[in-house]
């Protein structure tokens, strides 16, 4: 397993769970000052990852790109996959296909969370998942173009009801998405909807793609009362060899986060 570090170039989630916000440089001058593998970033849209110019970026300082977050085309643009209107939802296919090129062109897979949606009053569950299933099978097709997989992201009840546990998801993704759209399981959302989080991971198998390393409080893991041996275990299991990405509050600061985020990561990387 890899581990990588989160920075946000979006302005409008300022305050959310991303550790670095002052740009790619600086985040990435820390990341690797630090020890991380890689870094994740989320940017406003594709403009802000210029190819050579992140190429040149990650080579300096010895990193690798992990992934890219399309969460601005909600948080910035108001765009979701599951919108009643069809011209929003052709618009957030658009912007989400935009940001799988440009991650893949970068050789990193793309992110589905927040621009899933939810259910709205007044369109049925039932259609809700049509229009998911129609995006992500074409979003996971273009990231399938760039070799990449597509990490679809199950949220908790309180950001979206339109999956909450990593069960369901998976399951729809494999009726509905194919093989390439992969499952990002963030252990901040699983602890409040999961029964037990090990279990959930383990049930994913294959179909895991992505792992967002949070505590119970969205702090950097040992600043919550997350028990991360079980989860290791449960990781080790299955054969997981992708990235623990810290994706927490920058508290009590970015660096604090990131520090605390890297030694857990470590500590329990190299538990036997």
């Amino acid at each position: 397993m890899k581990t990588a570090v989160t920075i946000s170039l979006v302005t409008e989630a300022r305050g959310g769970p991303f550790v670095f916000w002052d740009g790619l440089e600086d985040g990435c001058a820390q990341a690797a000052r630090l020890g991380f593998d890689a870094v994740e970033i989320f940017p406003p849209g594709p403009e802000a990852l210029p190819a050579a110019e992140i190429r040149e970026l990650l080579d300096r300082h010895g990193l690798a790109l992990a992934a890219v977050g399309t969460g601005a085309g909600w948080v910035k643009h108001k765009l979701r996959l599951t919108d009643p209107d069809a011209g929003i939802r052709a618009r957030a296919r658009e912007f989400a296909a935009s940001l799988i090129a440009a991650a893949g062109t970068l050789g990193a897979p793309a992110i589905i969370g927040s621009m899933q949606g939810r259910c709205d009053s007044g369109v049925t569950r039932a259609q809700v998942l049509d229009w998911l299933g129609e995006g992500l099978r074409e979003l996971g097709s273009r990231a399938a173009d760039h070799g990449q997989p597509l990490f679809y992201e199950p949220l908790n009840r309180y950001e979206s009801d339109v999956f909450t546990r990593q069960g369901d998801a998976a399951q729809f993704l494999q009726e509905q998405a194919g093989d390439n759209v992969k499952v990002l399981a963030d252990l901040f959302h699983m602890n409040i909807e999961e029964q037990s989080l090990a279990e959930a991971l383990r049930s994913l198998g294959s179909r895991l793609g992505h792992v967002h390393w949070a505590d119970t409080n969205r702090r950097a893991v040992g600043f919550g009362h997350l028990d991360p041996a079980p989860l290791l275990a449960a990781l080790r299991a299955i054969g997981y060899s992708g990235y623990l990405s810290a994706e927490v509050l920058p508290l009590p600061d970015s660096l604090g986060a990131a520090r605390q985020s890297v030694e857990s990561m470590r500590h329990w990387i190299n538990q036997s």
